[in-house]
């Protein structure tokens, strides 16, 4: 991204890897990879159990927020929208629940289409995909956790 770039884009920027917030499923701060080159956005999940309640499809899951470490367990329900085949880096194929939640990043919070996979030997138990932050956000790769660096006061 040239100086240009920087004076014609007014969004904020963000860093490869980022602390990110999910308050409607209880998990205050999750690391996340900023994927730009994953559509949709990924999330650690285990324990998958569909029900349904009042004709309304949802998910009851676990997770662990924390980079190694299993011994926290946040269990989870979300409503499902959908159920769809996703590919992952190394092409496979997995059919996913599918769940939109809020996603808050810095000072903004806006809703986001999330897949639930498991992700336990991933180093990141969150992927943000690129429709998640497009409007929103602009990845500087060179930077790490931008959004939640304290100012510096002068």
């Amino acid at each position: 991204m040239n100086r240009q770039d920087v004076k014609k884009n007014p969004l904020p920027l963000l860093g490869w890897r980022e602390w990110v917030s999910l308050p409607e499923l209880g998990l205050s701060k999750i690391k996340a990879k900023i994927d730009t080159g994953a559509r949709t956005s990924a999330l650690h999940a285990f324990a998958l159990e569909p029900f349904k309640e009042k004709n309304q499809e949802k998910i009851r899951f676990e997770i662990h927020p924390n980079q190694h470490d299993t011994s926290e367990i946040i269990t989870c329900v979300a409503n499902v929208i959908d159920l769809r085949w996703v590919s992952d880096s190394g092409g496979h194929r997995e059919k996913r629940y599918v769940i939109y939640t809020p996603i808050t990043i810095g000072d903004q919070t806006w809703p986001i289409e999330v897949t639930l996979t498991e992700r336990d030997s991933m180093l990141f138990r969150m992927l943000l995909g690129r429709s998640a932050i497009r409007k929103h956000f602009v990845v500087n790769p060179a930077r790490s956790f931008i959004t939640t660096r304290k100012k510096v006061r002068v």
